[in-house]
């Protein structure tokens, strides 16, 4: 399922224009987008938790070359599902 997609199922299931619904989704993805820049988890209880993660930096390797490079730290989104998604998934 694409964006597009998902705005269409939000607005039928919620009986929202399509237009109302693009806006809910795309300020639900700024705010979830804005918590994790401050780095701060959004836990939806049921659905999961979206949170950052903290990645040391390491040693790769150029699969061209094969030379050695360095890989900085970063900070990377993750998501946790939580127990209804995993068991409606798995039903």
């Amino acid at each position: 399922m694409n964006k597009s997609e998902l705005i269409e199922a939000v607005a039928a299931s919620a009986d929202l224009p399509k237009a109302a619904a693009a806006r809910v989704i795309d300020a639900m993805i700024d705010t979830i987008t804005e918590s994790l820049q401050k780095s701060e988890p959004v836990v939806l209880v049921g659905f999961g938790t979206f949170a950052t993660k903290e990645r040391a930096a390491r040693t790769g390797r150029n699969p061209q070359t094969g030379a050695t490079i360095e890989i900085k730290a970063a900070k990377v989104p993750g998501f946790k599902p939580g127990k209804a998604l995993k068991d409606a998934v798995n039903a």
